[in-house]
């Protein structure tokens, strides 16, 4: 059980490299500490939300295409300018949006939420187990001898990043790939999960405030089944790195 002083200490040790910064000045990650969580599959409350972010996205993508949709094109030039190619490796926002007509994935009432919220504030969303974590999160620009580890032909095996990929990453290995395109599998969310990370990673045109509010609806959402749920948030930007 991580109390609200453990889990602030555990995102003040976050940090994103210059180098990332230096990629995209306008980058800015908001960090969201929780434990006391209520753990299950999903439910009928995390099905109407991913009903809702399913016609939410189908009205948003009605006349254009997901390519044109601000945010997702802020994050394709992100992609490229780290050598990464958006039309085989898309950012999780644009991945959502692409599978929400045919519905999206039922996974468990966590990933469930922040997909959902993902969709409907349009702001690429991850979800990990705090307690697999070993260190406080880092974002930085691979060498390429960070272990990842994911499941390929249904076989779980180590695969490392590309140099100069950008990727978030404990002491044990990276927790996330090409920003925020593949989770790994060490730290996913469980139906067993009671304390968890959030990152929400936003680039321009989205605002502070628009950011903000998709933490907060995110937190709303958590709440309604954790009555109990202990909260930290950290935004970590070029101006804000302590």
């Amino acid at each position: 059980m991580h109390d609200l002083q453990a889990l602030q200490a555990f995102l003040d040790g976050a940090h994103v490299d210059d180098a990332v910064f230096a990629l995209r000045p306008d980058y800015r990650a908001l960090l969201i500490a929780v434990d006391g969580l209520v753990p299950g599959p999903s439910d009928e409350t995390s099905e109407a939300l991913l009903r809702e972010a399913e016609a939410a996205a189908c009205a948003l993508l009605r006349d254009r295409t997901v390519a044109d949709i601000p945010h997702v094109a802020a994050w394709r030039e992100a992609y490229r300018a780290f050598g990464a190619k958006p039309q085989r490796t898309r950012n999780s926002l644009e991945a959502l949006l692409r599978r929400a007509a045919s519905g999206l994935p039922r996974v468990n009432r966590l990933t469930d939420v922040y997909n959902a919220v993902s969709i409907l504030h349009q702001v690429p969303a991850g979800g990990e187990d705090l307690d697999c974590y070993r260190g406080s999160p880092r974002l930085i620009r691979a060498t390429g001898e960070e272990p990842f580890d994911t499941v390929a032909d249904g076989e779980v095996v180590i695969e490392y990043p590309e140099p100069g990929e950008v990727v978030w990453c404990d002491d044990a290995g990276v927790t996330c790939r090409r920003w925020n395109w593949r989770q790994a599998r060490r730290t996913q969310l469980r139906d067993e999960t009671t304390a968890a990370l959030f990152v929400l990673d936003v680039l321009k045109p989205m605002t502070d405030e628009a950011l903000h509010a998709a933490a907060d609806d995110l937190i709303n959402h958590l709440s309604r089944f954790a009555p109990d749920l202990r909260v930290a948030r950290r935004v970590i930007s070029p101006d804000r790195r302590s």
